[in-house]
């Protein structure tokens, strides 16, 4: 692995708090329009710049994006943002409900991502791409960084462990009640020893933002196309790497991506059960919200009750027999169920469908549900799992997997362009 230090845009220590952000797609517009109203200083109206205008605003029209690269000259002109030299490291640590997570801020090469170095397990949207390209074109930066993990690798525990020991750059509990602290890796000696020992780390896996990566990477293509047909291309630009945090996968925390279909593709609630039986799934009537403590069982809710579904021996053996993939339960769920029974087969495009990240509760399933919908809530896919996917080469389906807690946007910001 190729992971570099680098000058880092980021906020001065005594407004790292205010400025800390989720990531843009966590919100939907008002969501989002509701959050900055009140946090002028929140990344978010750079992420997000369509809040910066009235609600009937085309928020994919030019005059967005260049208002969010307004705000962040502002940002680092009014001395909310510093402008770092220094080519460093961060070591980036988030701990949620007693439990932290840590790992290593630098930048990737966008070279890895194409050669199959930093391994992917979803496919990409093009519309969302796009949002995500200009808005790096007209900040000429990336502002939200990739989350990537790695197998564990003893002797870069030990170094991010020392590097521990300081005094932190950044050291606060944000709006979530994610405690976030931050060290910044500057001395040469510490630097060294960081890149050498990623040098030995085989491989890296994106946990979350295959579409940021996949903006990154289109920019770095155009970027890199430009300046070969100026004849100024060296492939040391800083277009040619990616902002990253890589933390070991045993320190991840992965929650339920649970599902929403608004309706019974016009089966009443008995006739929806007796095709599920049908399909190969055991179904049993539950007395509470189910909540799926394992692999192999999926809870159902619809018409103000809940079952218990579970896939009987035959059905699991042909999912098992058919691939890593195939033996998900979000892939079982899709291909015996939501899609034969309930007529979605375009998850990424059709309305009828959404998902709910597990931090959002059992209640929001059956609120989204109601009385004419069926929410399905899911037990976790592993990191095992995505691992395996991603070692096959192979693809999960469209929201296999929420991790928590999520990485904070503006904290860490990489100039690709003047």
């Amino acid at each position: 692995m190729r992971v570099l230090p680098f000058p880092c845009i980021r906020p001065v220590p005594e407004h790292a708090a205010e400025v800390a952000a989720l990531p843009y797609d966590v919100f939907d517009r008002a969501e989002a329009a509701a959050y900055v109203a009140d946090r002028p200083l929140s990344f978010l109206n750079i992420d997000r710049p369509e809040t910066q205008f009235p609600p009937e605003q085309d928020m994919y029209a030019p005059e967005v994006y260049a208002r969010g690269a307004d705000l962040l000259r502002e940002r680092i002109d009014d001395g909310t943002y510093i402008a770092d030299g220094n080519r460093s490291y961060y070591i980036y640590e988030l701990t949620m409900d007693g439990r932290s997570q840590t790992g290593v801020v630098g930048v990737c090469a966008v070279d890895e991502y194409e050669d199959g170095t930093i391994k992917r397990h979803e496919l990409t949207r093009a519309e969302k791409e796009r949002d995500r390209i200009e808005h790096i074109r007209a900040l000429g930066c990336q502002t939200g960084p990739i989350f990537l993990t790695y197998r564990d690798q003893p002797v870069l525990d030990i170094i991010i462990g020392a590097a521990k020991t300081a005094t932190p750059l950044y050291d606060f509990t944000d709006d979530e009640g994610v405690h976030q602290t931050v060290w910044e890796i500057a001395r040469p000696e510490a630097v060294e020893a960081l890149h050498a020992m990623f040098e030995k780390v085989p491989c890296a896996y994106i946990a979350d933002g295959h579409h940021r990566t996949a903006s990154a990477v289109k920019v770095a293509q155009a970027m890199r196309d430009e300046a070969r047909e100026a004849g100024t291309l060296t492939g040391k630009e800083p277009f040619n790497f990616f902002l990253a945090v890589l933390f070991p996968a045993s320190q991840l925390t992965i929650l339920p991506y649970n599902r929403v279909v608004a309706d019974r593709a016009g089966l009443d609630a008995d006739g929806l059960i007796e095709r599920v039986r049908t399909a190969g799934f055991e179904v049993t009537p539950a007395e509470s919200a189910v909540t799926p403590e394992r692999a192999g069982v999926i809870g159902m809710y619809t018409d103000g009750r809940w079952w218990r579904l579970e896939p009987t021996e035959e059905l699991t053996a042909t999912a098992a027999a058919a691939g890593p993939v195939a033996a998900l339960d979000v892939s079982m769920l899709q291909d015996h169920l939501i899609a034969p029974i309930l007529g979605i087969e375009d998850v990424r495009g059709d309305p009828r469908i959404s998902f709910v990240g597990g931090i959002r509760g059992i209640e929001e399933l059956e609120r989204r549900a109601g009385t004419e919908g069926v929410a399905f809530s899911m037990c976790a896919t592993s990191i095992d799992q995505l691992l395996a996917v991603a070692d096959a080469g192979l693809l999960m389906p469209p929201k296999s997997t929420w991790f928590e807690p999520k990485l904070r946007s503006g904290l860490f910001i990489h100039r690709i362009a003047k």
